[in-house]
């Protein structure tokens, strides 16, 4: 019994060990399957977060896009708005104008001054500022108050070395004072030799006839002294018309000393005096005024001093035809014109 049953032991032990290396094999294919799982899980996943990474990548992108799309936009859209900058310089360039128009009224003020020098200095520092790079003015009109500065200028300088019609004014007034004073006193003078002649004449005639026409004569001396007084102040007047340019003023002071020269004259002799001042107007009608300014330059220059009432009347109606008037610069006029 002992024998028998050994030898069946040993088929058993055979088949347990196929049994056990069956078993292995299959736990091996079984961890072969599983990494070929994971290895196939690992390379979706893979794909799938590449899939995703392009997606952000692509939608980044597009954004991007957008923004510059966006930025564009703004850009055509400032673009749009620059005619803000335009009215900028536009307002420079008229506060630039307004400043020189006041520059201007100054060189204006210089000349009413008698300050010929510091006008035309005046005149060429705003030359010299308009030719800079900091000048936003028109450059039409630019060069426009360039040429009207240098003609200006040449007027100025050309004036200051000749004497102005305002001096001759005041020459022929001081003249006419001058006359008018030696009048004054030699009127004084007869005025007193006529009293002492009176008064010894008293002597062989009588004394009531005598005193009543030596006071005649004293009364009719004083009302004289005291128009040519009148005269003397009222040609003082105006002298400081002349002296600041005043054209009107300066008229109507020479007109009321004429009127009150012209009563201290018997009826026929002012119609005298007041003939020629009428062929002398008529033929003046014909001149240009310039030329009216040269003649009463000449005149006066070579013309003597007056002797009697009637050559100042005379004098005094040359002055009032030939009264200057201020002229303007010819920048003035070009910067009042309304520029369009």
């Amino acid at each position: 019994m002992s024998t028998n049953s050994e030898p069946l032991k040993d088929p058993s032990a055979v088949q347990q060990r196929r049994q056990a290396n069956m078993l292995l094999i299959r736990m091996q294919w079984v961890v072969i399957l599983l990494l070929i799982a994971a290895l196939l899980w690992l390379y979706i996943s893979q794909q799938r977060f590449q899939n995703s990474v392009n997606e952000r990548l692509q939608s980044n992108e597009q954004v991007v896009s957008r923004l510059n799309d966006m930025d564009d936009r703004l850009f055509a859209m400032s673009q749009q708005t620059l005619p803000e900058p335009r009215t900028a310089a536009s307002s420079q360039a008229q506060n630039q104008l307004d400043l020189l128009r006041i520059q201007i009224q100054a060189a204006d003020r210089l000349l009413v001054d008698n300050n010929d020098s510091a006008a035309i200095d005046l005149l060429r520092g705003l030359h010299w500022q308009l030719s800079q790079s900091s000048n936003e003015i028109a450059p039409a009109l630019t060069v426009v108050i360039k040429q009207s500065l240098l003609k200006d200028i040449e007027r100025l300088q050309a004036q200051s070395s000749q004497p102005s019609p305002w001096q001759i004014q005041n020459l022929a007034i001081q003249n006419i004072q001058q006359f008018l004073h030696s009048h004054e006193t030699a009127g004084r003078i007869d005025s007193s030799a006529s009293n002492s002649n009176a008064n010894k004449g008293t002597i062989s005639m009588q004394n009531g006839t005598q005193k009543n026409s030596t006071i005649k004569n004293e009364v009719a001396l004083t009302r004289r002294q005291l128009v040519v007084h009148e005269v003397i102040m009222t040609l003082n007047l105006a002298s400081q018309a002349s002296n600041m340019r005043e054209h009107d003023q300066l008229i109507r002071y020479l007109r009321q000393a004429r009127k009150q020269l012209a009563t201290l004259q018997p009826t026929s002799a002012v119609s005298k005096t007041q003939q020629p001042s009428a062929a002398t107007k008529t033929n003046s009608d014909s001149r240009s005024v310039n030329s009216k300014q040269n003649d009463l330059a000449k005149n006066l220059e070579t013309m003597k001093a007056p002797s009697d009432i009637p050559e100042v009347i005379d004098w005094l109606d040359q002055l009032i035809a030939n009264a200057p008037k201020p002229t303007p610069l010819l920048t003035t006029q070009i910067l009042d014109k309304p520029q369009r």
